[in-house]
């Protein structure tokens, strides 16, 4: 949906989004508040180098959706315009990228956006800073943490993470969850994370390490093994499979080997179970095709592949597709490919 190009926009480069890169946000924040202040000196050229500053305030979140500053530059450019609509469509972007109700924003319809968007955009970040540090902070600060991590991990349960903005946001929260102690908690909103969006590598980064430390060596190769699949050019599985077998070597014990079929298919399992509680799709029966009095059957997990890249589930698709290569299904790895091409 397009309401002042802000989600087409970002929906057209989600590989940038993956990895946002503050030095370039930076750099083209500068450059729209360069344009709006020689809006204001040039009456003349007025909407020509709004339209710049817009542009530029565009790219920088494009660039790195998780600095403030960015929503606050083009937030302000809305208001300079007078685009009371387009203010509006900014703020339902910033609470899509939080995790909140968008619909939120649709109750406040009626609302003169111009007089009180900015106010609703601080209100936002004071609520929900997207610096992982200082969201984190306020955590601290509450007099009973215990209490504030549950109302999170409520919410986290609840929530769609689907836009991979806001699975970055709150996998950076998580691993600040992790670093304060709470590791139980920390794998279990991870995983929650990672059914919604499998191709989150940071995260699964994070969690094979975490299994690592705790020496849950077969957890670690299956999240490292992700890491890879999704990023052939990091080797971090081989490199994990090198590093724990030179310190079996100087051990008196039996060297580690890759999980079994039956493990690494339980992992997948788990995550193709997380996955469906999202997913939009209902079980498919196998289906029978007639042709001249010929019945031809075709596989069930096949069937539910097609009916799910058709469906847009790609999520699930791919833990069911990565489940049965790890079962020796190699007419599956052709379905891991695609759902990875839909993420």
């Amino acid at each position: 949906m397009k309401r002042d190009g802000v989600r087409v926009m970002v929906g057209e480069s989600a590989d940038l989004l993956q990895h946002p890169r503050r030095n370039l946000g930076n750099r083209y924040r500068t450059q729209a508040q360069k344009f709006v202040r020689l809006a204001s000196k040039d009456p003349e050229r007025f909407d020509e180098n709004m339209a710049w500053a817009e542009q530029n305030a565009r790219q920088a979140l494009l660039h790195d959706f998780t600095d403030e500053r960015n929503w606050r530059c083009l937030a302000d450019i809305k208001i300079v315009v007078q685009d009371g609509l387009g203010l509006c469509a900014v703020i339902e972007d910033v609470f899509i990228v939080l995790g909140r109700d968008a619909e939120q924003v649709d109750q406040l319809k009626e609302i003169d956006f111009l007089l009180v968007g900015l106010e609703l955009l601080e209100a936002a970040f004071t609520r929900d800073p997207l610096d992982p540090d200082i969201w984190w902070a306020t955590f601290m600060e509450a007099e009973s943490l215990e209490a504030e991590l549950e109302d999170f991990a409520q919410r986290c349960r609840r929530l769609d993470f689907s836009d991979q903005r806001a699975n970055i946001v709150y996998g950076r929260r998580l691993e600040r969850i992790r670093v304060g102690g709470h590791e139980e908690l920390f794998i279990e909103l991870a995983r929650h994370l990672l059914a919604h969006r499998p191709n989150n590598h940071e995260l699964w980064m994070e969690l094979g390490r975490l299994y690592e430390r705790r020496e849950q060596m077969d957890e670690a190769w299956s999240c490292y093994d992700h890491v890879q699949q999704l990023q052939p050019h990091q080797t971090v599985r081989d490199s994990f499979l090198q590093r724990i077998t030179g310190r079996m070597m100087g051990e008196e014990a039996k060297p580690w080997t890759a999980p079994s079929i039956e493990k690494r298919s339980q992992f997948l399992e788990h995550m193709l179970q997380l996955s469906q509680r999202i997913s939009t799709l209902d079980k498919a029966p196998e289906e029978v095709i007639t042709v001249e009095e010929e019945v031809v059957s075709i596989h069930p997990d096949l069937t539910r592949l097609q009916s799910l890249m058709d469906a847009g589930d790609a999520s699930e698709a791919f833990f069911l597709a990565r489940r049965l290569v790890s079962q020796g299904e190699e007419w599956a790895e052709e379905w891991v490919s695609k759902a990875k091409d839909s993420f």
